[in-house]
């Protein structure tokens, strides 16, 4: 008898386990196809907000580029536009716009300059005072101005408005696997670091900046950082 309930017993034990299993790949399955539309909900929000706000600041700010532009020109006739490779998200390189600030042979100047360095880890090159920098190019600087062609970027999608800034190829040359980390995201005009002292920040605290940002990225962070932005540019902190 005991043997009989045995074997009565086994397909029905046998079959709960196989339910249990199946509804715990099916439970599983709901929560990643879950996870990942609120993922590209979060990306087509940030991407909607990225166009719009990109597209109607172009608009608006075009008489203010017409002055910029003029003003560059007539400094040392020299382009108004300074052109740059950067790395962009998974090391894609694209081409980076911002209004010349500098002379035009100023990247010949730059190893001349290296051992006045603020940067100690030599990673990034920033200095206060750099002789490179044309009057017109304090200003624009200091205000930020300079940065505004990246919103075509940001058009284009090479570039959303909130992200880590986008560094250049000799810098991420010299960047360790942790650091790498910062090109998991699409790259911004503005971010942690830059709303928090700019240059000011030493390039290690940068890097865990962004890192705290890819790791936590979210619209509401996104429309709190631009909101930053706008007291901090106005200060005119770390811009040099």
């Amino acid at each position: 008898m005991n043997a009989a309930n045995e074997i009565d017993t086994e397909p029905t034990v046998a079959g709960l386990t196989r339910h249990a299993r199946w509804w715990r790949r099916l439970r599983r399955d709901l929560l990643c196809r879950a996870w990942a539309a609120v993922a590209r909900l979060r990306r087509f929000a940030k991407r909607g907000l990225d166009v719009t706000a990109a597209a109607t600041a172009l608009a608006l700010l075009l008489p203010l580029f017409a002055v910029v532009a003029l003003l560059i020109r007539l400094t040392d006739r020299g382009p108004v536009l300074y052109w740059q490779e950067r790395v962009g998200r998974h090391g894609k390189v694209f081409r980076f716009p911002k209004f010349r600030s500098m002379v035009v042979d100023a990247e010949a100047q730059l190893a001349k300059l290296a051992a006045r360095n603020q940067h100690g880890d030599g990673v990034t090159f920033k200095m206060r005072r750099d002789p490179r920098i044309t009057w017109i190019g304090r200003i624009i600087r200091r205000t930020s101005i300079d940065e505004l062609p990246q919103l075509w970027c940001v058009l284009t999608g090479e570039m959303s408005l909130v992200g880590p800034r986008p560094a250049l190829p000799r810098e991420v040359s010299r960047y360790s696997l942790a650091d790498r980390r910062r090109l998991d995201a699409i790259p911004g005009l503005t971010c942690h670091w830059q709303v928090q002292g700019r240059s000011e920040i030493p390039f290690p605290r940068q890097v865990e900046l962004d890192v705290a940002y890819i790791e936590h990225q979210n619209l509401a962070l996104d429309i709190r950082l631009l909101g930053q932005t706008i007291p901090a540019v106005l200060t005119g902190r770390g811009a040099y």
